[in-house]
This record gives C-alpha cells, sequence and structure tokens, in this order.
C-alpha cells in the first residue's frame, strides 16, 4: 500500500512564509500534507501517483480575500475562471450575504446579473434564516474551492431597518448585535461594511463601533469597503483606523485605492498613515486588484439616498425624483462618492446589460451612450436603469499604474480579485465582465513579477496565501507545512499569464497547470477535473 497519495517532485518549493525558494519533495496523503522532504528522498514506489515539476513553481493555494462567487458558485460550483488562476480559497460576503434572510428582508437576491440564473434558488435562500444555512446549503451543492465568508454588514442593516435611512433605534441595534453575534457563532470571519452602497452608506460611525464590539467577542476581524476612495479618501481612512482603535478589533481594507486622477496624489500619504497607525498598535491592513480599473453597478454615478426605502427603480422613473437625482449627479454636494465626477462620463462603460435593446451600448462609453440617446447623460442612466430593473454592471477607469505598483511593495498587502467565478462557455453570452475576474493573480506573477520584477515571487506568493490566511485567522491552510490541508499549487513562472482584457475579458489565464483542494486534483494539466472538494473555512 502506497504511503503517499501524490508525490510532487523536481519542483522549486515557494512555501508561503515569504522565506526564498528551495528544492524539495511534496506528498501528499489523504486531505493533508503528508511530507516535505529533501529532493530524491521519498521513494517514487512509496507513492500512489508521481508528478514530475521540474522548472515549475510549487506552493500554497491562493487565497481570493475579496470574492463575489456567492451566486457564480450557485450556478456552478466549478469556480473555473478562478480554479485556473491557482485560487483554493475564496472569501465571501463584501457587505451583502444570502444569509441569514428574515427580519425586514423581502426578497433573498434580486436586481443581479445572476438573478434569473439562481432563480431555482430563490426558495430555498427564504429557508437560510442563519448565517451556516448558506454555508453548508453550498456544501451540499458542491463547490471546487473552500469559501469562507464576512456576514455582510448591508444584509445585518436591512435584517433590523430593511432600506430606512436614519440611525437605528435601540430595539434595531440590539437586533444587529443579536443577528452578528449569531453569524459569528456560525463561523463568520467578521463583518463587512460596503460603506458607498446602500444601505450601508447609511451607517454611521458610531454603529459601525457597535457592531464591530460584537465582532472583538469572538476573535473577527472588521473588513470595510471605506466610505470615500476618493474626494474623501484620507478622511475614510481615518474613519476605519477609528472603528478600530475604539472598538479594539483588527481592520481589513477592501481593494485599497485612491480613485480619480485628482486624488492619485493621495495614495502615498495614505500608505504612510497605515504605517503609522500599525505602529501606534492598530491593527490594520488592506488588499487589493492589480488594475487601474474599477468595477461595480451603474448606480454609483446617482446618490446613494436615490435609493432610500427600497426605491431605487420607482425613483428613477417619477419625475419630481428624477429632477432632484439629476440635479445632485451633475452637481455632487460632496458627501458621496460620485463616479462621474472622479472620471468624466467617457470614463465611464456600461457592460451588464440584458435587456436585448440595450445590449449595443455593451462596451461604449457613457458619453457615447448618450450622446447616441440624444440625452444628457443622468438622464440616459436612469432611463437605462428603468429598462433593466437591475443593477447593470459598469467599469470605472480612475486609477493609477503607479499607486499600483507602489501599493503591490506594501508589506501588509494581500490580494483579491473583487469579482465571480466563470466558465467562458456560460459567461460569454451575459456579456462583458471586469477581467480581474480571470487574470487577478497570474497577472501579478506575469507582468510584475516576472516581468517587471516589481515585487519578489516569494513576497507575491506569501500575499496570495501564508499572509491571507494569517489575517484571516485559517491556521491550517495557506502555507506547504507537514499537517496543514493539501491546497496545493503547480504553476510555470516563465508562461503564467492573464489573458482577459477590458474588451474580451472571457479568457482563462495561463500557466497554472495543476491544483489539488483538499488533497483531491481539481486540475491536471491546466484542465478542470470537475471534482468539487471545497469545504468551509472559519476562523
Amino acid at each position: 500500500m502506497a504511503e503517499f497519495d501524490v508525490l510532487i517532485r523536481n519542483g522549486r518549493v515557494v512555501d508561503g512564509t515569504g522565506s526564498p525558494w528551495f528544492y524539495a519533495d511534496v506528498a501528499l496523503q489523504g486531505e493533508r500534507i503528508g511530507a516535505i522532504a529533501p529532493p530524491g528522498s521519498l521513494a517514487e514506489a512509496q507513492c500512489g501517483e508521481v508528478v514530475d515539476a521540474t522548472g515549475k513553481v510549487v506552493c500554497p493555494g491562493f487565497i481570493d480575500i475579496l470574492s463575489h462567487s456567492i451566486l457564480s458558485l450557485m450556478v456552478d460550483g466549478r469556480s473555473l475562471s478562478k480554479i485556473t488562476q491557482g485560487v483554493t480559497t475564496e472569501i465571501l460576503g463584501e457587505g451583502w450575504t444570502p444569509a441569514p434572510f428574515g427580519g425586514q428582508i423581502e426578497e433573498p437576491v434580486k436586481h443581479s446579473l445572476f438573478a434569473q440564473q439562481v432563480g431555482e434558488w430563490k426558495e430555498r435562500m427564504r429557508e437560510w434564516t442563519r448565517f451556516r444555512d448558506w454555508l453548508d446549503a453550498m456544501m451540499e451543492h458542491g463547490v471546487s474551492p473552500n469559501i469562507g465568508a464576512f456576514l455582510g454588514g448591508g444584509t445585518l442593516r436591512m435584517y433590523a431597518m430593511g432600506m430606512a435611512m436614519g440611525d437605528p433605534s435601540e430595539e434595531a441595534l440590539e437586533t444587529m448585535r443579536r443577528v452578528a453575534r449569531e453569524a459569528m457563532e456560525d463561523g463568520a470571519l467578521g463583518i463587512s461594511f460596503a460603506l458607498i452602497y446602500p444601505p450601508s452608506a447609511y451607517t454611521t460611525t458610531r454603529e459601525l463601533v457597535e457592531i464591530a464590539r460584537v465582532i472583538r467577542e469572538h476573535h473577527g476581524l472588521y473588513i470595510t469597503h471605506l466610505r470615500s476612495e476618493a474626494d474623501q479618501f484620507l478622511e475614510a481612512l481615518e474613519e476605519a483606523i477609528a472603528v478600530g482603535r475604539e472598538a479594539q478589533v483588527p481592520v481589513e481594507i477592501y481593494h485599497l485605492k485612491a480613485a480619480g486622477r485628482r486624488n492619485w496624489w493621495k495614495l502615498p500619504g495614505a500608505i504612510a498613515r497605515i504605517h503609522q497607525a500599525r505602529a501606534e498598535g492598530v491593527d490594520i491592513t488592506a488588499d487589493i486588484y492589480p488594475y487601474t480599473a474599477a468595477g461595480t453597478g451603474l448606480a454609483s454615478v446617482l446618490p446613494p439616498w436615490a435609493a432610500a426605502d427600497d426605491k431605487f427603480f420607482e425613483n428613477v422613473q417619477d419625475p419630481e425624483m428624477r429632477a432632484r437625482i439629476k440635479a445632485e449627479a451633475l452637481h455632487p454636494s460632496g458627501d458621496w462618492e460620485a463616479l462621474v465626477d472622479l472620471c468624466g462620463p467617457e470614463g465611464v462603460m456600461p457592460i451588464g446589460f440584458e435587456k436585448e435593446e440595450n445590449r449595443p451600448y455593451i462596451g461604449k462609453r457613457l458619453s457615447e451612450i448618450a450622446a447616441l440617446r440624444g440625452q444628457d447623460w443622468p438622464d440616459a442612466v436612469m432611463d437605462l436603469f428603468a429598462s433593466e430593473g437591475q443593477r447593470i454592471s459598469t467599469i470605472y477607469f480612475m486609477m493609477s499604474e503607479h499607486n499600483l505598483r507602489l501599493k503591490l511593495q506594501q508589506p501588509w498587502i494581500t490580494v483579491g480579485t473583487d469579482a465571480g467565478g466563470f466558465d467562458p462557455a456560460w459567461a460569454e453570452p451575459l456579456g462583458p465582465y471586469h477581467p480581474r475576474a480571470y487574470g487577478s493573480f497570474p497577472r501579478i506573477l506575469g507582468r510584475y513579477v516576472r516581468e517587471e520584477r516589481v515585487i519578489p515571487l516569494e513576497d507575491a506568493i506569501r500575499k496570495f496565501s501564508g499572509a491571507a490566511a494569517a489575517r484571516l485567522g485559517i491556521r491550517d491552510r495557506g502555507l506547504l507545512r507537514e499537517g496543514l490541508y493539501a491546497d496545493v499549487v503547480v504553476f510555470d513562472p516563465e508562461t503564467i499569464r492573464d489573458r482577459a482584457t477590458y474588451e474580451r475579458p472571457h479568457q482563462l489565464s495561463e500557466g497554472v497547470l495543476e491544483v489539488w483542494i483538499n488533497g483531491v486534483r481539481v486540475l491536471r494539466n491546466g484542465d478542470h477535473t470537475g471534482a468539487t472538494p471545497g469545504k468551509v473555512v472559519t476562523r
């Protein structure tokens, strides 16, 4: 009987700690890493399968610290575009989660690109009254990557208050504390607030601190999309630091960026402030994606109060409200993230159109769409929302390449795709998507490690694996170490690259050859095996 199931030989081992690469035999036994031994010291006869990794890198699986695969995993549990990047664990829940369902939440999911594709799940989602119900349903469904999740702060607020603006009553705040506590008991990694999106945008700093104190009881992480990444970027960073200090919780900033050319100069100061806060004892870190264009819904060009009381689609069709919304969109008051004001309508590229009559606009800039329709851009946007009845995925060109390189070099940076996991075969007919869904990790390894040498290979792998696992409190993954779960990737450092572009996003990356998750082969010579061995990961 073989002592080990798999023996990976002749590869350069990068173990996820940041230490220099070394040659070693890596053996897998069941779900775990059975041995990491000097090269040639393990007999092939003792192993069920031998994989020759000559010229390749052997490393821990990558952890996507900001994944939006909640719905795409329901469509297709293989998460092909992530697995082919080397991602073995996806961390879900930026601002929204499908559980717990109840309270004042009326619909489990709506206004989404995948609303129709996940229709068969909708009734089942109503049964997910506990946070863990959703995760258990995913395990029953079968998914290739491991999954972990934060409780969405927007979901939490909707549970207690619906889409109402204003401060919570003491009763509503106590409901939020209870639901947050239950989610932490169910395995949530912490709580996430996306503070530019309603209803999270309606949350005050005081409310954030109160909820974060519940996280502290359970040793979780407060993770946040800052209230501003643009004109109030530095002030928003101070708010995140204040929450960490007052609630005494660790803080993670989603996709750290300075958005809009007029704000690019702020990024070095923000980095310096994070270093200072850490020196003062505030446990704060951040993550990024390696692109200079952001991606979110088209609603971000309109003021958040347009969505108050869950009346967004009614408001964009009401003449009086339309006039108010248009006036604010054209002349922003400064207390919200007005994305057109940051990059101009020519820097906005709506891509997520579903209605046949709107699909000719896919890939055109908002300035072009408005001109074709003979409208001012706010009127065009509101009419498109009235037609589509969904969020309309959009790309915003507004970041600096220089700043991206600077962020990559920081020791406290990790990496997330900020995207779902797709298969081009079924995703391309749905329309374009941000290329980060397909290329984030290989883009760093190919462009910023191999070609431009912005950071060394070992540091990139550390950011992808060991650092991310440590930040999330996941102690049994993220490193190549005997006894840990066997999430292992083999890639070719000379050929790994991203292929997805803004114009042709549905293209899988190249260079990741072999992937094991929990000891099960999920990628063989670049092809998905169909295996779904993913587990739920918790702190």
